[in-house]
């Protein structure tokens, strides 16, 4: 084993950004979405519905996303407490979404540009974190219901002169469209179709633009919102996006460098302390098969593995890129 000191310009960040299929088993569509009756029934389906990629009675089931309803009236689901009136599951989820999405109070309300009415309730798709990693890759979106015909729902993040920001980062507008290119319908009187939050993996969607009629607004009762809206999805197509970051090692041995063994065994007799083997004084050849990082203390932090054996000797010189990702 012999040593060496890295120089500051042995040294290379560099980070990528990779988009992948977000769905599980490395898919980029869906068209089937079950979900679990037992949750829809428990007192979580109250909030929000599970969707799975396969059979939720499946061991190998996965969550790929979760549908909540929100409503600043508290319609749509029973109160809290019959003396309190409009506190509800369904203003609860209405509340924290305006905060996480905002940081605003949870009095404030949406904006989706049409009617007042229609910013007191909204579907939301909640992307699981696993699935869509570090953010939803913009121009990946398009989802389509079985209600509107011949239209993908897409952001608008091809199109857009400018980026949105909120308190949970970049938004863009959905349209309909090709990836990326959602544009405002042409009869756009009930406001947009809604927003996506790519770095926080939501969806937010206007039910009078894109399911009118369907969201359950009957005052204290039980309208299974996140069920309706599962009910009408079709396909739904969507990638994640990551930075991914690497560290490159650049390890270099010149010709005069790591050509002797330092394993005193292997080359020197142990009785008479003589070189074993001439060719170890007029032509030494030794091969690299691992190159070994270590800090000022003297301990191994990691190790790259050559693939096959590296031969140096004194009329060869090596570089050994070691790439760390993390």
């Amino acid at each position: 084993m012999s040593f060496k000191k890295l120089d500051s310009e042995d040294f290379l960040v560099s980070a990528d950004s990779i988009t992948a299929p977000a769905w599980s088993n490395y898919s980029a569509s869906l068209i089937t979405f079950p979900f679990s009756p037992t949750q829809q029934d428990s007192i979580s389906g109250l909030y929000y519905l599970n969707i799975y990629n396969i059979a939720a009675t499946n061991p190998q089931a996965e969550i790929q996303f979760s549908i909540a309803y929100g409503d600043i009236k508290g319609s749509g689901s029973a109160r809290y407490n019959d003396s309190v009136n409009g506190l509800s599951p369904s203003r609860t989820v209405y509340g924290q979404f305006i905060n996480l999405l905002f940081g605003e109070d949870e009095n404030a309300s949406f904006d989706f540009g049409g009617p007042a009415v229609n910013n007191e309730y909204f579907w939301a798709i909640v992307i699981n974190r696993a699935r869509y990693k570090q953010a939803i890759a913009p121009g990946s979106l398009q989802l389509r219901l079985n209600n509107l015909t011949n239209i993908y729902l897409t952001d608008n993040s091809r199109i857009a002169s400018i980026v949105e920001y909120t308190n949970a980062g970049r938004r863009y507008t959905l349209g309909s469209g090709s990836f990326g290119d959602g544009i405002m319908p042409a009869n756009a009187t009930q406001g947009v179709y809604g927003y996506l939050y790519p770095d926080v993996g939501i969806i937010i969607l206007n039910p009078a633009a894109v399911t009118p009629g369907d969201a359950n607004r009957q005052p204290d009762v039980n309208g299974n919102n996140p069920g309706i809206f599962q009910s009408r999805l079709s396909r739904f197509y969507l990638k994640s996006e990551e930075t991914v970051t690497s560290d490159f090692v650049f390890c270099r041995a010149r010709n005069a460098e790591f050509n002797y063994s330092v394993n005193p065994s292997f080359s020197i007799s142990a009785s008479a302390g003589t070189i074993l083997y001439n060719e170890f004084i007029q032509n030494p050849t030794t091969y690299i098969t691992s190159v070994g990082m270590y800090n000022d203390n003297n301990e191994l932090l990691a190790v790259a593995k050559l693939s096959k054996p590296l031969k140096k000797d004194f009329t060869k010189e090596a570089l050994i890129r070691v790439k760390l990702d993390f």
